[in-house]
């Protein structure tokens, strides 16, 4: 009884709520909105005003120049593997232009440019050309690999030996890990240096290749016939580096990928980021196959750090891996 007294009395006092605040209510509300709204727009006019807009423009500009990627292919009288490589590398969706460094007595051939021409507007997508350039060298030096490129219209440069192919996914994710860090290289091919010991020589230092880093876990380059690196770098190496340095690779016919790991570790004083990917070697030759080569790596390792009077390679047991490709994350 008591209970159903209860309910009455309850359901009276919502009755009796007037129509005129519920209305009340409902204005408030609008009125909320309107303020809302109204301050919105006040905001964005007040950021055109004080010319923020024009610093989003900047920035978007900015963003343009690491959206895609130049590659910089080094290739020696291997037509057929610089035709493979080309053909494989304008697939890869953020690839905005391909240089090939030509240091050959003889120009390309008209076959040739043909082919390659032809390859790229082929793959070109949606429109966007992409731009195909021999940079001729008359002077036949691994230097000219890093050579200054004028009017790149990308940051970013991949660096890649016309013997090696990786998948386009692969070379996707470690552009996105160099935006992460564009200061830095990014690469596949990790190499280790340590000090020399055995003989109770702490100045000297000692090249380890793959088998070192993977029996060490660590690394402190990574070589640049696969890796990326900013566009400065190239002009820091053609034109801030020592003379002496680069005198010294033309003559021994090695050693420019490690000078350009000296040379950005110097300048940031921090390691290179390893990228975990997938290799196709389809050359079979190469100066690392010789009799000697560690030894002469090491000879190289020992004279930049005479020359930089200090060892600025930074290691680390850091690798980037694409969690997409992993069972478990």
């Amino acid at each position: 009884m008591r209970g159903s007294l209860l309910g009455r009395r309850t359901a009276q006092r919502f009755r009796q709520v007037p129509i005129s605040a519920v209305g009340s209510v409902k204005n408030k509300l609008l009125l909320s909105c309107c303020i809302v709204f109204t301050l919105v727009v006040l905001a964005s006019h007040a950021a055109s005003f004080l010319g923020w807009k024009h610093q989003t423009s900047s920035l978007d500009r900015f963003a343009d120049r690491r959206k895609g990627y130049a590659i910089l292919i080094n290739t020696w009288k291997r037509n057929d593997l610089l035709k493979q490589s080309i053909s494989h590398y304008t697939l890869c969706p953020g690839v905005d232009s391909i240089h090939i460094v030509w240091s050959e007595p003889d120009a390309p051939s008209d076959s040739l440019v043909k082919f390659l021409n032809h390859t790229v507007q082929s793959n070109s997508r949606h429109g966007q050309q992409m731009e195909l350039k021999f940079e001729i060298n008359k002077e036949d030096s691994l230097n000219n690999r890093f050579k200054e490129i004028k009017n790149l219209k990308t940051d970013a440069i991949f660096s890649i030996d016309d013997d090696v192919i990786f998948p386009c996914s692969s070379v996707e994710f470690a552009f996105s890990v160099w935006q992460s860090a564009p200061d830095t290289m990014v690469g596949f091919v990790p190499r280790i240096h340590w000090v020399d010991q055995s003989k109770g020589n702490t100045e000297r230092y000692i090249y380890g290749g793959w088998g070192s880093v993977w029996w060490m876990g660590t690394y402190s380059m990574v070589l640049s016939k696969a890796a990326f690196f900013h566009r400065k770098y190239s002009g820091l190496y053609a034109n801030e580096m020592p003379a002496s340095i680069r005198e010294y690779v033309t003559k021994n016919r090695n050693c420019e990928d490690i000078a350009m790991s000296f040379l950005v570790a110097n300048a940031t004083g921090a390691p290179p980021v390893w990228v975990k990917g997938q290799i196709f070697e389809i050359g079979s030759t190469g100066i690392s196959s010789l009799g000697g080569h560690s030894e002469r790596r090491s000879q190289c390792i020992n004279r930049l750090v005479a020359e930089y009077g200090r060892m600025p390679l930074v290691s680390t047991s850091v690798k980037a891996v694409d969690s997409r490709n992993i069972w478990f994350w």
